[in-house]
């Protein structure tokens, strides 16, 4: 059973940055790929962006490529979302996910792979 607490989240305007972390309780953290997912209100969740197990292969929604950053740091069991450029339009609940892929270098962006979520961490953005 892994465990996987947000944290980070909070009020930006629009223009600012903030950065996500994930700490998963599991020994075998550098197993897992990880990836960050957001559901806004009256929508369903969406793929935000996913990093290989040994955080040398990331991918990312279009929505989001040239702004977030999604990074891991196997000795602290943490994956963090680096937001920049923040737009109303990124306002969400921000959930970070795990699955347990067969190769170092699978991604995945389908949110129907990954067993393991954490509870969310809220993100506002005004304008």
């Amino acid at each position: 059973q892994v465990q996987l607490v947000e944290s980070g989240g909070g009020l930006v305007q629009a223009g600012g940055s903030l950065r996500l972390s994930c700490a998963a309780s599991t020994r075998t953290f550098s197993i897992y790929v990880m990836g960050w997912f957001r559901q806004a209100p009256g929508n369903e969740r969406e793929f935000v962006a996913t990093i290989s197990s040994n955080g040398a292969s990331t991918d990312y929604a279009d929505s989001v490529k040239g702004r977030f950053t999604i990074s891991r740091d196997n000795a602290k069991n943490t994956v963090y979302l680096q937001m920049n450029s923040l737009k109303p339009g990124d306002t969400a609940v921000y959930y970070c996910a795990a699955l347990r892929g067969g190769s170092e270098w699978y991604l995945s962006g389908d949110e129907s792979e990954y067993r393991y979520w954490g509870q969310g961490t809220q993100v506002t953005v005004s304008s």
